[in-house]
C-alpha cells in the first residue's frame, strides 16, 4: 500500500481509478486512497508498490485493497502483467498481520480468513503475467504472495530470508499454502521446509526453486521489468490456457472447500491455546521492538 505521509495518496493526476486511457497515459488505480498501481498502457505492465509500514503485514484492510486493485488491473485491457514489490528497506512482506488473529471474534476471523483466500485466488489465477520483485525478507503469508506469482526475483541479500514458517508460531499452514509450495519447489522440499518452519536465506531459497533468480538490489527492478517483457512476448491466449491447465487443479480445491477452510481456520485460531501462542508471539515482538 503506498501512502503519501499525510495519509493521502500521491498521484501525479489525483485520484484515479484503472480504466481506459489514451494510448501512452499512465493509468493510475488508486483503492480506497491507500494502494497505487501504475500501469503503462505502451508497455501493458502495471507496477503495485506495497508501503504499510513498518513491515506490509496482510491485514484485512491490505488484503481487500490488494484484492481489489489486482481486479481492477485484471478489468483493464491495457494491463496485461503486473511487477508486485515493496517500497520499504528489507521488507517485502512480513505476512499476515497477528492482531487480526488474536482477541477478535469469530466473526471477525472469518472475514480476515475469507480476505486471505480471496487474494490467493485473485493472485494464483490471475490471467496476467506477475513477477515478484522480492526486496526484503518474506515470511508466512508474504511468501505465498511471492510463490502465487509466475516468477520470483529476489535481491541478493544473505541478510534477506523466505519461507513459510507458520510451525514456528504453532499454526499449520493451510492447505493451499502447501499446494503452492510443494508446486513451486516439490514435496521433499516443501515437506521438510513446513514441518520445521524453515525461513531460507535469499542464496538458499534460490537453491532450493523458491526463488528463480537472485540479482543485486539496485538491478531488482530493471531486471523485473526484463523478464516482464519476454513473458509478455508470447501470445497471451495460449500462456493463459497454459496457466490456467497448471493451476486449475489446485485453485478449485479451495473454491469447493472454502466454507469448510474458513470453519477450520476459525476453530483452530479461537482455541485458548493457540491464542496463548499468538499473545506470547506479540509480546515476543513488543521486546524485541524495545
Amino acid at each position: 500500500m503506498l501512502l503519501s505521509g499525510s495519509g493521502k495518496p500521491q498521484f501525479g493526476e489525483g485520484n484515479r481509478e484503472v480504466g481506459e486511457a489514451p494510448l501512452g497515459r499512465p493509468v493510475w488505480a488508486a483503492v480506497g486512497g491507500s494502494l497505487m498501481s501504475l500501469c503503462l498502457p505502451f508497455t501493458g505492465v502495471a507496477t503495485m508498490k506495497f508501503k504499510s509500514p513498518p513491515v506490509n503485514s496482510l491485514s484485512l484492510e491490505f488484503l481487500t485493497e490488494f484484492s481489489i486493485s489486482l481486479e481492477k488491473l485484471e478489468n483493464n485491457r491495457a494491463c496485461r502483467g503486473v511487477i508486485i514489490t515493496s517500497t520499504l528497506p528489507k521488507i517485502f512482506s512480513s505476512g499476515l498481520d497477528i492482531t487480526e488473529m488474536c482477541g477478535k471474534s469469530m466473526e471477525h476471523y472469518t472475514e480476515f480468513w475469507r480476505a486471505v483466500q480471496e487474494m490467493w485466488l485473485r493472485l494464483y489465477g490471475s490471467n496476467m503475467v506477475t513477477v515478484a520483485a522480492v526486496n526484503g525478507s518474506s515470511p508466512a503469508g508474504g511468501c505465498l504472495v511471492a510463490m502465487s506469482c509466475d516468477y520470483r526475483i529476489m535481491a541478493e541479500n544473505p541478510k534477506f530470508s523466505i519461507g513459510l514458517n507458520e510451525a514456528q508460531l504453532g499454526i499449520v499452514a493451510p492447505f493451499w499454502f502447501k499446494d503452492t509450495f510443494v508446486n513451486v519447489v516439490g514435496h521433499r522440499i516443501a515437506e521438510r521446509s513446513l514441518q520445521l518452519g524453515s525461513l531460507h536465506p535469499a542464496p538458499e531459497a534460490h537453491k532450493l526453486g523458491l526463488v528463480d533468480e537472485l540479482v543485486p538490489e539496485e538491478k531488482l527492478m530493471e531486471r523485473a521489468a526484463a523478464v516482464m517483457a519476454q513473458w509478455l512476448a508470447l501470445p497471451d491466449h495460449a500462456r493463459q490456457l497454459t496457466k490456467t491447465m497448471m493451476r486449475k487443479a489446485v485453485l478449485d480445491r479451495l473454491v469447493a472447500h472454502r466454507e469448510e477452510d474458513i470453519k477450520n481456520f476459525v476453530t483452530f485460531v479461537s482455541k485458548e491455546s493457540i491464542q496463548k501462542s499468538l499473545r506470547m508471539y506479540m509480546e515476543m515482538l513488543k521486546k524485541r521492538k524495545s
